[in-house]
């Protein structure tokens, strides 16, 4: 493992612990019914009863729990034994049958066998990778043939505006990729309004090219690329949320696209 990944491997078992008691997720609602997917994703991948599911980057397995109350049968992975012991636990606590692995996207093939009817992966999770040429090869190995992957993600146009900018839109981030991450040090997390403990990690940025050459690379067909102008939750310090449960930003800011979904299948 290399620095970077550690740092974020160590992060992330941080913030499991701080999400779990975050009102931003909201555990104690989820285990009483709550929804915890938003409607792009549930509308555009649609019925997935008996399905056999593989969620990517699963943090502590809220969103594939909800996968398994719609019906699907699912597997979830992520780079945390914290976020993975929690996944378990809930998965026995809520009697939903489901399957975690605690695994580098990287190394999962050697980690899980099988293929999947779906792979999902959902809202914040690219710029913790570095190769998405090899996130691709692992997606397509994943796929059943005729197979659907499937992502709802910030927009990477979105991210090279400064997030702390009382304002304006500021550019300060790259837009294109760079070998050397970008180093942040945060107190907190984005689930508590960065407050608690000081982390450091690292991020890497990739253009919307590149998502799509690296599934298209990998064998997989394009079916669907969506543009949104609302975000899961306020990326800037000047977006209202608007009673769908999305957050905009306000008329006197320029409009930009704010998260993608796509859907590409693995050929027959």
């Amino acid at each position: 493992m290399d620095k970077y990944f550690q740092a974020n491997q160590k992060l992330w078992d941080a913030w499991t612990g701080e999400h779990e008691k975050s009102p931003f997720y909201d555990l104690d609602g989820f285990k009483s019914g709550r929804e915890s997917l938003h409607s792009i994703e549930i509308e555009e991948l649609g019925d997935v009863q008996d399905k056999t599911l593989l969620h990517l980057q699963c943090h502590f397995g809220m969103d594939t729990l909800s996968w398994a109350r719609r019906g699907a049968r699912v597997t979830g992975v992520d780079l945390s034994p914290a976020s993975v012991n929690l996944a378990r636990s809930l998965s026995l606590d809520l009697n939903l049958p489901a399957h975690f692995v605690c695994s580098d996207i990287d190394m999962l093939p050697g980690k899980l066998t099988g293929q999947f009817d779906i792979v999902f992966t959902s809202y914040g999770v690219l710029h913790w990778l570095k190769d998405l040429h090899r996130w691709g090869q692992v997606i397509a190995h994943f796929l059943k043939p005729c197979g659907i992957f499937y992502i709802v993600e910030d927009h990477p146009f979105m991210r090279v505006f400064d997030s702390d900018s009382e304002k304006d839109l500021k550019v300060s981030n790259y837009y294109f990729f760079v070998e050397e991450p970008v180093k942040v040090e945060l107190e907190g997390s984005y689930a508590n309004d960065f407050k608690g403990e000081k982390h450091t990690f690292y991020m890497w940025d990739h253009s919307l090219g590149d998502v799509l050459n690296a599934l298209i690379e990998a064998g997989l067909r394009i079916e669907f690329l969506h543009e949104f102008p609302l975000a899961n939750r306020a990326k800037f310090p000047y977006m209202a949320k608007g009673e769908d449960g999305w957050w905009r930003l306000t008329h006197e800011h320029n409009m930009v696209p704010l998260l993608f979904s796509l859907q590409a299948r693995k050929p027959e």
